[in-house]
């Protein structure tokens, strides 16, 4: 009999496969922990585009949550994309009902090319009612942009935006900064309200980067499981995406996954 830490994601589904729910599935079994889902919305999504989305009803997201909390130790959690406010209240009560520490916020607010995602009764929801219960927010450019009124050019614009979220009551920041271009390409901060720690290892020159933002935010989630401290989570969570940058998967006609197996290609 093999026992192994259990986590769970709470996000969309992505019909590609490559971000979501699927994603984050794939880098937990990489990391040898059990991941368990609850489902927040359906999409129609490839390479290309996303051409439909279907919002599951409240009633069933907390049923999902229910029924996981009910019968496994849950380890660590991650949010991904809950899409409404109606969806963020009903995670954010149950939240509140749990005793767990090791709790990830990936705010998917805005997308790597800029798009907004959600309405601005959602980001004032997520703001108020999730954001304080994170242990780590994980936003990149933009949405950290949008979270502290900050405009970002530089790494000491990331430090400034790190520390207004940090005012939101988030006690650790992660700001990805994957989609930058130019020289800061590929640096993360990392502040904990004390300090602020840049991460970098290389810059993965790829168009298959579909995927990473849920990728970072589930390895870390899965680093926390297994009971490594959080800048461990955070930093061997970057190695990790980096490396499936690395082997990307060149698949459909458009941006391409990354290789959340990449140690098996």
């Amino acid at each position: 009999m093999i026992k192994i830490p259990s986590t769970l994601t709470i996000a969309g589904s992505d019909s590609g496969g490559g971000a979501g729910i699927q994603a984050d599935l794939k880098t937990f079994a990489f990391h040898r922990v059990h991941g368990s889902s609850v489902i927040t919305c359906v999409t129609a999504q490839n390479t290309v585009t996303v051409t439909d989305v279907l919002p599951i009803p409240p009633l069933i997201v907390k049923s999902q949550l229910e029924a996981v909390f009910n019968d496994l130790e849950i380890k660590s959690l991650k949010t991904g994309m809950l899409l409404n406010q109606e969806i963020m209240t009903t995670v954010a009560h149950f939240l509140t009902q749990i005793s767990l520490e090791n709790i990830v916020i990936d705010p998917v607010m805005v997308s790597r090319t800029g798009s907004l995602l959600i309405d601005n009764q959602a980001i004032t929801t997520l703001t108020k009612l999730l954001i304080p219960k994170a242990l780590i927010v994980t936003p990149n450019i933009y949405e950290a942009q949008l979270l502290s009124d900050v405009e970002i050019f530089d790494i000491k614009d990331m430090e400034k935006s790190a520390q207004k979220i940090y005012e939101l009551g988030a006690k650790n920041i992660l700001i990805k900064g994957g989609a930058r271009e130019g020289k800061n390409k590929g640096i993360d901060l990392f502040y904990d309200g004390k300090k602020s720690q840049i991460l970098q290892i290389k810059t993965i020159n790829t168009k298959n980067t579909h995927g990473t933002g849920c990728t970072l935010a589930a390895a870390i989630t899965a680093n926390l499981a297994l009971g490594k401290p959080l800048f461990t989570a955070v930093a061997q969570g970057k190695e990790y995406v980096t490396n499936a940058l690395e082997y990307g998967l060149d698949i459909g006609a458009g941006a391409g996954p990354v290789a959340h197996f990449y140690s098996l290609l």
